[in-house]
């Protein structure tokens, strides 16, 4: 079926089916939402909202289908290569590796966007998509279910994240990138703004830097000589001497391992770490030092 027949279709169940809805079962902050399409009538849409900047979607047994409007209250913008202040939304979904018996849309102004189609078991696993929005652009996701012969047991199931005007994330998708606004080295107010609205800021050398071609991204092994701030644990370790984590960056940035001790930040998209600004730690001390005299920082951090 074309996307415009699909959408067709769509259309007349959301006509027909709006007023007969599932019983949905929502977290108690309605992040996150997990229901079963044998409660639902055949042709009926439920009609779900989100209220998170991120959670998770389960759907069993899917059936007719679901349209979830996302609306979050969103943390802070990113700074960092490629930010800007257009106030720009981006929003990603991870669908899970055993995602069966629905197709995933992007429903904007009307028109419906193929992003997660239905898979075979055989099938390699999905891969995360991305799109983005302006304040006030309407959008939501639309999952309608395949039909299928037998009962056997299909889960719909994908992760959501939307932040602010953020591009690391879009090395995962399938989407163009421009990997020379990416890549670019941050300036110095860009360092000390990303040093307080990062997920984390770390001080560490790489170890060593690995391509995984399968996530297209470089990854990068630190060792962290100190842990300023991580939003979730992702430097660990029992040495005294300095915690161990994985950075990624775009695979188009080219980073190989040198020397040095660097200042570490970024922002952290479904569980991993992605670069941000990453100055050299000697760098960033003489412009936060600068800063500070001038009475310029926006935020204190215990330099040594």
């Amino acid at each position: 079926m074309s996307v415009s027949g699909v959408w067709i279709n769509a259309v007349g169940i959301f006509l027909f089916g709006l007023f007969n809805l599932a019983i949905s079962n929502y977290s108690e902050d309605q992040c996150s939402w997990r229901g079963s399409g044998l409660s639902q009538q055949q042709g009926s849409v439920e009609q779900i909202s989100l209220h998170c900047s991120e959670g998770r979607l389960d759907w069993l047994y899917p059936k007719g289908a679901l349209r979830v409007s996302l609306s979050p209250r969103l943390p802070s913008v990113a700074v960092g290569p490629g930010s800007s202040s257009s106030g720009l939304i981006t929003a990603c979904v991870k669908p899970s590796e055993e995602f069966h018996g629905a197709q995933l849309y992007l429903e904007r102004d009307g028109v419906l966007e193929l992003l997660v189609g239905d898979r075979l078991k055989s099938s390699p696993p999905p891969r995360v998509r991305c799109f983005s929005r302006l304040p006030g652009e309407r959008v939501a996701l639309f999952l309608q279910a395949t039909p299928h012969q037998d009962i056997s047991r299909r889960i719909a199931s994908f992760h959501y994240e939307l932040r602010g005007d953020w591009t690391a994330h879009l090395s995962l998708d399938s989407q163009p990138i421009n990997v020379e606004d990416a890549c670019r080295p941050c300036n110095d107010t860009e360092i000390l703004m990303a040093v307080c609205t990062s997920d984390f800021v770390v001080r560490g050398n790489i170890r060593s830097v690995a391509d995984d071609e399968n996530l297209r991204a470089a990854v990068i092994k630190v060792s962290a000589t100190r842990v300023f701030r991580q939003k979730y644990t992702l430097f660990t370790g029992n040495s005294r001497v300095a915690s161990r984590g994985e950075i990624r960056t775009l695979l188009q940035c080219g980073v190989k391992p040198g020397p040095g001790s660097f200042l570490f930040t970024g922002r952290v998209h479904f569980g991993e770490a992605w670069l941000g600004c990453a100055p050299r730690y000697k760098d960033f001390k003489q412009a936060y030092i600068t800063a500070k005299a001038a009475q310029l920082i926006p935020c204190e951090l215990p330099v040594d």
